[in-house]
């Protein structure tokens, strides 16, 4: 290929993860229905701003900033018609130990890195292997996660402050033991009333934006009756200029590492997230290689704000998707709400109760849940049902990261069980043609061949040697490997010593059927090159029959032994 043509390639590559008029042609069939919904989430995402921003420790408007700029270039650039990108959990939980170490600028530093990391991630179409996902990790995550936001709601739910704890459901237990010595009812009813309107509401009129209903209702309620319940509080007036001034060249070597597991953090929950709101729409697909690419704009872009970094939300894009969103307008008019808040509403949504967002959210988790799905999958075998079980686990009681790589790694190693399974290793009978009584009977006695099939790989490679060492009374065994559908290094190798240890209990061993490709890494191994040389590989099975009874006839075998090639 020319380099001009390579440079074609890359270009048409370029401009494929940039923003295209037909990302925004959906927009036009109902924007009042996406305007609504991005308002809807930017309720749902304030307070969540808010406190993963004070929780990464740049504090709140450093939540906001990342909200409003990440959200917005995430949904323009980014692959997904539905996500909603802002600050999360599972971010602050990397992000926290660079804060102690490095300070603000360290953060800033390392959202700009991990921005730069995607990007290339991106052009290197790294996205597509986002693919082959399992459907129960997947699952298992999306459930996991559900309880996650579920618990990390119980503490506002309950009307209690101040719980602690390392995971989730440690700060939820504490809350309720909190709760149980000195109960206020008053927050816990409030965030039942607005999931159950939610509920309810979702299957009486699904298009109307119950949530909102429930937060304007229960607000209004929580004012006039002067109720004592935790609210949102005072938020900041204004975002911070633009500047570059946290960039510390000292400090680069150091926030590599760090920028690399922000990045793989970032585009996993983005990928992952993109999956769960394709799998709750309908007929909606993202461009993984797009998301990629539109995390990293939003990274790169948040730091200069004084954003933390950011990464796709389940949570929100949950809401986003449930109160009807169809296109990109409602990611980024809830970043547009967001903004108009910060500058001129936010005495009044400081007053939104904390229990109010709780019920919205405990909604959500429970929208999300698809059971069915769960259900079949559970029933479906017992590898996928493991795993999906393991993956929902540990996303609950460690984290994401954690519980995805688990998953991913199960489900590997039940997969090449399963196909090491498959893996057949039979004797099959010779041809009898035009064969003598007799000689058939010298052929029967004294010449096997033994068919592979499926793939001679590491996992079933060994199970294929003790098959073979148990073989007794033979002459001459003839290996047919037309049917091999793959072989890698351990194969081979495991071929080259069955071969080996055959030879030395005196039995010739002939190949046949080799593929060019598998012999080609047979060659490079150097495994059966003594056969090659010698003339013992043969293209079909019924040539390598012809030269074994050969080898058979009377004086032939005599003449084998003295030249030392038995």
């Amino acid at each position: 290929m020319s380099s001009a043509s390579a440079g074609a390639r890359r270009r048409a590559r370029l401009v494929g993860l940039l923003p295209r008029r037909s990302d925004w042609a959906v927009a036009r069939r109902n924007p009042r229905r996406d305007l609504l919904a991005g308002l809807t989430v930017a309720i749902v995402a304030l307070p969540l701003a808010l406190a993963f921003g004070v929780s990464s420790g740049l504090g709140a408007q450093a939540g906001l900033a990342t909200a409003i700029v990440a959200g917005v270039l995430a949904a323009v650039f980014g692959g997904s018609n539905l996500q909603v990108s802002g600050p999360t959990g599972a971010m602050t939980v990397v992000l926290v130990p660079i804060m102690h170490q490095y300070g603000a600028g360290g953060v800033l530093m390392v959202g700009l890195l991990a921005g730069l990391v995607l990007i290339v991630l991106a052009v290197a179409r790294v996205g597509r292997f986002a693919q082959f996902m399992p459907t129960p990790v997947i699952e298992g995550f999306t459930a996991g996660i559900a309880v996650v936001i579920a618990l990390q709601q119980v503490p506002s739910a309950l009307g209690v402050t101040g719980a602690e704890g390392e995971r989730v459901w440690q700060v939820a237990f504490a809350a309720v033991t909190r709760f149980v010595g000195d109960a206020d009812p008053v927050p816990l009813l409030m965030a039942v009333a607005v999931a159950a309107l939610m509920l309810a509401g979702a299957r009486w009129r699904p298009g109307v934006p119950f949530s909102l209903i429930g937060v304007v209702v229960a607000t209004g309620v929580a004012e006039l009756a002067g109720l004592d319940v935790a609210r949102i509080g005072a938020l900041p007036a204004t975002l911070p200029a633009p500047s570059l001034g946290f960039v510390d060249a000292g400090a680069l070597a150091g926030l590599v590492p760090s920028a690399l597991a922000v990045a793989a953090l970032a585009a996993l929950e983005s990928l992952l997230c993109a999956s769960v709101a394709d799998a709750m729409s309908v007929n909606e697909r993202h461009d993984p290689d797009r998301e990629l690419f539109g995390q990293g704009v939003a990274n790169l872009v948040a730091p200069l704000f004084g954003g933390v970094p950011a990464t796709a939300a389940i949570a929100r894009t949950a809401v986003n998707v449930r109160s009807g969103a169809r296109s990109r307008v409602a990611a980024v008019s809830h970043a547009v709400v967001l903004a108009v808040i910060v500058f001129a509403a936010s005495g009044l949504v400081g007053r939104i109760p904390l229990a109010v967002l709780a019920g919205v959210l405990l909604a959500t988790t429970v929208r999300m849940v698809e059971v069915g799905s769960l259900r079949a999958i559970a029933r479906s075998t017992r590898s996928d049902a493991l795993v999906m079980a393991l993956t929902f686990v540990v996303t609950v009681a460690l984290d994401l990261v954690t519980a995805v790589a688990i998953g991913i790694g199960v489900a590997i190693v039940l997969a090449l069980r399963a196909v090491a399974l498959t893996v057949r290793i039979e004797q099959v009978p010779l041809e009898a043609g035009d064969h003598s009584e007799e000689e058939l009977r010298l052929l029967e006695d004294h010449i096997v061949a033994y068919r592979f099939d499926g793939p001679l790989f590491f996992a079933a490679a060994h199970r294929f040697l003790l098959e073979l060492s148990e073989v007794a009374d033979v002459r001459v065994m003839i290996l047919r490997m037309s049917r091999v559908t793959t072989i890698d290094a351990t194969g081979a190798q495991v071929l080259g010593d069955a071969i080996a240890r055959l030879e030395q209990r005196g039995i010739i061993v002939l190949l046949s059927g080799i593929k060019p490709g598998h012999g080609q890494v047979m060659g490079v191994l150097g495994v059966a090159e003594h056969l090659r040389r010698d003339g013992l590989i043969f293209a079909d099975t019924p040539a390598a029959i012809a030269h074994a009874r050969g080898l058979l006839a009377p004086g032939a075998v005599v003449e084998e032994v003295v030249a030392g090639k038995v």
